[in-house]
C-alpha cells in the first residue's frame, strides 16, 4: 500500500540507547533540583551566575528528553544530537577525572561511550534508516 510506513521493530541496541538517554535526562533533572536548593539556601552567592547555571541545567534536561523521545520514535535526525550529547557527557567525565570525584568521571565517560556506541551500531543505524 502506498503512503503507509512499514512497521520497524526497535532493536535492543536502540532501546537501551534511549533508556540511557532518559537516565541522563533524569540525572540532569536531579542536578537542576539540587541547584535550585543551593540557590535558595546559599547565603553568599552571585545570584546571576547561580540562576544562569540552574537554567542551563534545566534546559539541558529538557533537550536530552526531546532527543531521547525523538530517537525512540525512530527519527533519523535525532541521531546526530544524541551523539553530541554523549560527547558532552564524555567531556564532563574527563573534567571530573581531573578535579574529582574520580569514580564519577569514569562512570560518566563509560556511560557516554556505551550510549554512543549503542546509537551507531548497525542494528540501530538500520532502524533509523541511516544506512
Amino acid at each position: 500500500m502506498t503512503g503507509e510506513k512499514a512497521v520497524v521493530d526497535k532493536p535492543t541496541t536502540l532501546l537501551w540507547a534511549v533508556r540511557l538517554l532518559y537516565l541522563q535526562c533524569a540525572a540532569l533533572a536531579g542536578l537542576t533540583v539540587y541547584l535550585v536548593i543551593l540557590d535558595l539556601t546559599s547565603g553568599d552567592v552571585q545570584i546571576g551566575v547561580a540562576v544562569a547555571l540552574t537554567v542551563l541545567a534545566a534546559l539541558a534536561a529538557v533537550s536530552v528528553f526531546y532527543v531521547a523521545r525523538a530517537l525512540g520514535r525512530l527519527q533519523a535526525g535525532a541521531r546526530g544530537p544524541a551523539i553530541v550529547v554523549q560527547l558532552f557527557v564524555i567531556a564532563a567525565g574527563g573534567f571530573l577525572i581531573q578535579v574529582h570525584p574520580l569514580w564519577l568521571g569514569v562512570v560518566m565517560m563509560a556511560l557516554g561511550v556505551l550510549t554512543g556506541l549503542l546509537i551507531v551500531l548497525p542494528p540501530s543505524t538500520r532502524a533509523l534508516g541511516v544506512d
